[in-house]
């Protein structure tokens, strides 16, 4: 919604205030599909050379991921917290064997149903199985697992910023393509120098339209949304490194109030529970899900 607020800001202000300095928005409607075709439609035909179909679904989603925000909330790192806990209490207590029926059927488990937002993101779920699952085919040396995780997140990363990286570099050709659209309209100014001054006045403004039209999509509309992508993957991507502390630290030997606490240290600070509001969830925590 701010992105929504933010562009439709950017654009009255920026042509309210050409219109009380005196310009007239004729000139500027009459060029604007012409130039907007030529400069949108090279855009869209580069994004498409230079991505794969893959890269674009990843941008295409993006832009829409971009106007609804993070998906995590504060609520939902508590969540987190909470489930590890119970999944590491579990070990603590009952041994690995225990956990089996828990990470192998995580839809029948208990302890992830007690937790909805997290269990319902399959990506989210899996990581945290995946990695719970090695400890019981004994690695479960610290080191080696967070060298693996660390690996793991890098790569996740890398992939999930492959749209918002592409939409940045189609940002960053927006004025280019604007200057192309502008020669065009100073090509075809050139074929009519036979005309009166008003006439070719107008047709040169109308050129000078791709110049302005490329600078503004570029540098309020395609460079900030694909900043503002990148900003929600890298904060989304806090939550995968809170289970990563949480599981380093359980195999360096902790106990699980020391393991989430470590884990809670890792959420962003605008989305961090104190540590009394965590432990009065925990103690609060049904009893009957570790059975």
């Amino acid at each position: 919604m701010l992105i929504i607020v933010g562009i439709i800001t950017t654009m009255v202000l920026a042509f309210g205030g050409y219109i009380l300095s005196g310009g007239t928005m004729g000139p500027i409607l009459h060029a604007l599909p012409y130039e907007g075709m030529i400069i949108c439609g090279a855009g869209i035909g580069s994004f498409m050379v230079s991505n794969g179909g893959g890269i674009i679904k990843k941008a295409m989603s993006g832009v829409g991921h971009a106007v609804k925000g993070p998906k995590w909330k504060s609520e939902d790192y508590t969540e987190l917290l909470c489930l590890m806990f119970l999944l590491t209490k579990l070990i603590k207590t009952k041994g690995v064997i225990a956990l089996e029926a828990h990470i192998e059927n995580p839809e029948e488990s208990k302890i992830f149903g007690n937790f909805s937002k997290v269990s319902d993101d399959h990506h989210v779920v899996e990581f945290i199985c995946d990695y719970l699952r090695m400890t019981t085919m004994n690695f479960d040396d610290p080191y080696q697992v967070e060298d693996v995780l660390l690996k793991d997140l890098e790569k996740h990363h890398h992939e999930v910023s492959e749209g918002a990286h592409a939409l940045g570099i189609l940002g960053e050709a927006f004025p280019a393509l604007g200057i192309v659209a502008a020669v065009l309209g100073i090509v075809k100014t050139m074929g009519s120098i036979d005309q009166p001054v008003e006439i070719l006045g107008a047709m040169i403004g109308g050129a000078l339209v791709g110049t302005f039209l490329g600078i503004l999509i570029s540098y309020t509309i395609a460079s900030p949304l694909a900043g503002r992508l990148q900003q929600i993957i890298d904060e989304e991507g806090h939550l995968f490194n809170v289970i990563k502390d949480i599981i380093v630290s359980h195999l360096h030997g902790n106990a699980p109030q020391i393991s989430i606490e470590i884990g809670r240290k890792s959420i962003p600070g605008h989305m961090q529970p104190t540590f009394y509001e965590l432990d009065e969830l925990v103690n609060e925590l049904p009893t009957d899900l570790l059975k």
